[in-house]
């Protein structure tokens, strides 16, 4: 009997380790889960993510095999990535701890409520209406989010709300010199015109005496919030410029405006399309787990039958 119990003892202990292997392995997938929902913007972030993912596991083999020199180097290189991870996703880990600080864990596994990216129809419609008023030589500042919403404390002055379809006539509108709200910035997100007249930091950096207070406005939002683009069009040239992350390209043709447009909202919708398939493969790992420790449970409970 007493060496019964003991073959017990050591086969639940042997269990034991299986159920912490597994909890571990969840735990896991389930921190990769939402960073990949959370940070995943487009393709080439997702080999990113593999590739450190990768890194990681050949650190943990090299430490295990006991390849002390091997082991080292690559625990440094590791350290040296996930420095430099952090930079280059400083904005998408900021909103996951402001996530994490106010509770919101059940908003990182639920699917965007946002509405669709930005249609063809939608990028002409702001082309179009800076064509225009690149042709009338009416000076314009949009800003175009790219993957989140911008903090209104990023802003000077957040400007009146306006919450309407976009539309070539609008934005002319908009821009006319006879109305209150032309000297500000027009804030567009998805499909909608979502604030007139905000007035945007100035950027400190030494620019070119060519340069209006437009385009300093441009290059300083874009310096302080690097999810948008801005378009602007010269009140004195009518030329077309676009700032992202503190940079002017320019000038612009219509049809370079519209090309650049489409790639930068091509990769939004490239996170749209990689994260549902993470939510299903999390779907289908949780299955499997569920499915495994079920099995697990009904041959320890066979086996206690048995003895």
């Amino acid at each position: 009997m007493g060496l019964l119990l003991t073959q017990w003892l050591i086969n639940l202990g042997g269990v034991r380790v299986q159920l912490g292997q597994l909890f571990d392995i969840a735990l896991v997938l389930g921190l990769a889960y939402i960073v990949f929902t959370v940070i995943i913007w487009d393709r080439r972030t997702l080999w990113m993510i593999r590739g450190f993912i990768v890194l990681m596991l050949t650190v943990s083999l090299s430490d295990r095999l006991g390849l002390q020199y091997l082991h080292y180097a690559l625990e440094k290189l590791l350290l040296g990535a996930s420095i430099a991870m952090a930079f280059v996703f400083q904005a998408e880990l900021r909103r996951l701890l402001e996530q994490l600080g106010r509770g919101d864990l059940i908003q990182l596994f639920q699917p965007s409520s946002a509405a669709p990216v930005k249609a063809d129809s939608v990028i002409d419609e702001i082309v179009d209406a800076v064509k225009d008023l690149s042709q009338n030589r009416t000076g314009a500042l949009l800003i175009l989010e790219t993957t989140q919403p911008i903090d209104e404390q990023d802003f000077s002055v957040p400007g009146v709300r306006i919450n309407a379809e976009v539309s070539r006539e609008l934005l002319q509108t908009i821009f006319q010199t006879t109305t209150l709200l032309h000297d500000g910035a027009v804030l567009i997100r998805e499909s909608r015109v979502v604030a007139a007249g905000v007035i945007l930091p100035i950027s400190e950096r030494d620019a070119s005496r060519q340069l209006g207070t437009r385009h300093r406005a441009a290059m300083g939002i874009t310096e302080r919030v690097d999810h948008c683009l801005c378009v602007v069009v010269s009140e004195e040239t009518g030329s077309i410029s676009v700032a992202e992350q503190g940079l002017l390209n320019r000038p612009l043709t219509s049809s370079k405006l519209k090309e650049l447009l489409q790639s930068r909202f091509a990769q939004k919708s490239d996170r749209e399309v990689v994260a549902p398939q993470l939510r299903s493969l999390g779907r289908r790992i949780s299955l499997q787990i569920r499915q495994v420790s079920h099995r697990l449970f009904q041959q320890i409970s066979s086996y206690l039958k048995e003895k």
